[in-house]
């Protein structure tokens, strides 16, 4: 079971750092929009296209890299004074009860979606360029598939913590600061100049 996780956890992974990328390009096309638009009076036709159609790509794609960091927002002034056990059961209910179900109605949903957008071969009727747009739609369909997958393992990760009584181990490649300062004790940042006073002056507190 744990190889099912690691598996699945290191192609969200790379799907999710694969599609980072999208940011640079979304980024570096908007700059263009906005010395195009005011220092040379000459906007840009795709600039709107590009921004939704990049950005959303990058919303539907990058759920399933965000669910295995446990990144997605929750409740969870409660959830954390539970025991792992507890928290366990109540994540393994909640995802046969709501996640899969909708999860699963996105993906059906989203295929007939994309599949009338291919037939037509849709362009955007909200731009000048026509920019097509059948692909960006195909993303509700690889989104949602891919939550699906991480949706397994962290089922599985549920089933192990019951059995254990410990979560399972998680990729960390990108850590909240809050986490650092709760692992750290906040020595980390009394380091950086920004920060001595303010912990010199709460200690005096």
């Amino acid at each position: 079971m744990l190889r099912v996780i690691h598996l699945i956890d290191r192609l969200t992974t790379w799907v999710g750092r694969s599609f980072a990328w999208l940011i640079l390009l979304m980024a570096f096309g908007m700059g263009y929009e906005v010395l195009s638009r005011y220092l040379f009076n000459a906007p840009t036709a795709w600039a709107y296209d590009m921004s939704y159609i990049l950005y959303g790509t990058l919303f539907m794609v990058g759920g399933a890299y965000t669910l295995s960091r446990n990144a997605h927002v929750r409740g969870d002034f409660l959830y954390r004074l539970w025991k792992p056990r507890t928290q366990a059961k109540v994540e393994l209910t909640l995802y046969i009860l709501f996640f899969f179900p909708g999860v699963l109605a996105l993906v059906f949903a989203g295929g007939e979606y994309a599949g009338r957008s291919w037939q037509y071969m849709e362009k955007s009727v909200f731009s000048p360029a026509g920019v097509p747009i059948f692909h960006f739609k195909t993303m509700l369909v690889v989104g949602g598939g891919l939550l699906l997958i991480q949706g397994v393992a962290q089922v599985c990760r549920c089933l192990v913590c019951i059995r254990t009584g410990e979560w399972p181990g998680e990729v960390r490649d990108v850590t909240e600061l809050e986490e650092q300062l709760l692992e750290t004790g906040g020595e980390g940042m009394v380091d950086s100049p920004i920060n001595k006073d303010s912990v010199a002056g709460g200690n005096e507190r």
